[in-house]
């Protein structure tokens, strides 16, 4: 396989799997915002702080309102982390390898890409916000899914793997980052005895509640939340499943050696830490050092795969990244 076609499909998964999280996490946010009282309600500023992108908001936003938020999220194509961004790129990308993929994936690719092209105002109306956001999340899941059910075993299906795999446990680290130290309860808050709630949207956000409460048979509380999300081993959106998916599916290409001993550090140190003796500051560097390792995986993907060809996939990735 080319170096320029394992690159875009790398990216083409993360960009699905980006506009999918997007989905997540506007649905759940403006669910929160429902749940708490309005003085103790966090805003819709943490959006901007998960997806990276505080300058570039600065620069087109006033304020951080419910609309310049869910706007600039959503529907800001000069956003390159924008959901209609992101899957203008997956189109693109999809549209240069179609002799690689399923004629049925790239038309879901392209329906779903015209459809948030024609309906993104509709994620700023609270009214129809909630449709507009199902029907993307589905869309995304149904595209993975044809992915899984219909594309032959081999490099095009584990590059897809590889990039849907360091997304997750990318945006999911950033959930936890924002989400989860920002509300970590603090004696005489007046947040404390909403704390359940909070702690609920961030398993939600990802859609791990039920798996949390099947799992570990226990109430929701801040260390087991943390620990469900960074390092629970058969969760798909948790960090160390994610990591775990990315090595197996590694150990079948060659060279990959280098990658595999760094994925398995990171791995072992998410699984080794008690996150219920951290402080929020310290949870704060761990996720901070977690996200520096999941970039110099990225990196070392690019050089040993992609010889650093500046694809196209490559190039919006990097937009997006200068622009956070």
């Amino acid at each position: 396989m080319l170096s320029r076609v394992a690159d875009n499909l790398y990216w083409l998964a993360r960009y699905l799997e980006r506009a999918e999280n997007l989905a997540r996490l506007v649905e759940v946010n403006a669910s929160l915002m429902l749940d708490l009282p309005k003085e103790l309600a966090p805003g819709w500023q943490p959006l901007i702080t998960i997806t990276g992108a505080q300058d570039l908001f600065n620069e087109r936003a006033r304020d951080t309102s419910e609309r310049a938020v869910v706007r600039f999220v959503v529907a800001d194509e000069k956003n390159p982390g924008s959901m209609v961004a992101s899957l203008a790129c997956a189109r693109e990308i999809a549209r240069t390898i179609r002799d690689i993929l399923p004629r049925e994936v790239w038309e879901q690719v392209n329906e779903l890409h015209l459809y948030v092209n024609e309906h993104a105002a509709e994620a700023i109306s609270k009214r129809t916000r909630h449709a507009f956001l199902r029907h993307v999340t589905r869309g995304v899941q149904t595209i993975t899914g044809m992915l899984e059910g219909i594309v032959n075993e081999g490099p095009a299906l584990w590059f897809m793997a590889i990039g849907r795999s360091i997304e997750r446990a990318d945006m999911t680290s950033r959930f936890v980052d924002v989400r989860a130290v920002g509300m970590l309860p603090v004696h005489g808050s007046p947040l404390r005895p909403f704390a359940t709630i909070q702690w609920m949207s961030v398993l939600r956000s990802l859609s791990a509640y039920h798996m949390y409460r099947l799992k570990t048979r226990q109430r929701v509380y801040p260390a087991g939340v943390v620990s469900f999300l960074l390092a629970d081993d058969d969760f798909p959106r948790a960090c160390v499943c994610s990591l775990r998916r990315a090595e197996e599916v590694l150990a079948r290409l060659p060279n990959s050696a280098r990658l595999l001993r760094r994925l398995s550090r990171v791995r072992r140190a998410i699984s080794r830490t008690r996150f219920e003796t951290l402080s929020p500051e310290a949870l704060h560097g761990f996720i901070d050092r977690l996200q520096r390792a999941l970039a110099r995986t990225d990196d070392d993907v690019a050089r040993t795969y992609f010889r650093g060809e500046l694809t196209l996939a490559r190039r919006g990735a990097t937009q997006a990244q200068s622009a956070g």
